[in-house]
């Protein structure tokens, strides 16, 4: 009976703590689409691309917040049997959580490391959309290390290195902790599914006289 208050009562912390992160997550996708607030660079097509996959809204935003919801909600399962059925569908839940937080992590650490869509000058003068920032072979460390580059390179969005570094890192990070605490959740659900034929088991039956 312990082991399973323990079990429930991980299923409702973990899911209490992933609405927070995939709200922001939702929010720092959707802003990076809107650099400048501005609309018009997303219906010409100037955004980052790796803000246009939305891994954010989809991945860590509303799968996990399904994944949060049905874990909130088997925290208040009643009976062996139902518990672990239950333990069984969170398992799953938390492996289709685990891998849309990890999509969106991967991709916010793309996307920071290659460094926004903008307009900026070519050598010859002419202005361009491209990525100016992205690593090369040479310079390894990339834009993040050099920060001069930030406001020297980019003509339009205005502080757009700035925006999606903010951005970029604010979501991975949340996404990187839900990662985290999907893979705790995937053991502690194992926990309740392996051990939870003991609470059927292990119970007391009246005495027939």
């Amino acid at each position: 009976m312990l082991l399973r208050m323990c079990v429930s009562r991980c299923l409702l912390c973990v899911g209490v703590s992933l609405f927070p992160m995939a709200i922001i997550c939702m929010l720092s996708n959707m802003l990076l689409l809107f650099p400048e607030l501005d609309i018009h660079f997303l219906l010409e097509g100037h955004v980052t691309r790796e803000a246009t996959w939305a891994t954010g809204l989809w991945g860590s935003g509303f799968l996990v917040l399904m994944g949060a919801r049905a874990f909130v909600q088997s925290s208040r399962t009643k009976g062996c049997c139902a518990f672990r059925s239950q333990m069984l569908s969170q398992v799953l839940y938390s492996c289709m959580s685990l891998l849309a937080s990890g999509c969106c992590c991967l991709v916010s650490a793309t996307g920071l490391t290659q460094g926004p869509l903008c307009l900026y000058n070519l050598s010859n003068g002419t202005a361009m959309w491209g990525v100016p920032l992205r690593p090369l072979s040479e310079r390894q460390l990339g834009y993040l290390y050099n920060r001069t580059l930030w406001s020297g390179v980019c003509l339009q969005p205005r502080a757009v290195v700035q925006w999606n570094v903010v951005l970029f890192s604010v979501m991975g990070v949340s996404s990187a902790l839900q990662t985290i605490l999907c893979t705790a959740n995937i053991l502690n659900a194992l926990l309740g599914l392996i051990l939870g034929q003991g609470f059927c088991h292990n119970k007391v039956s009246p005495v027939s006289e």
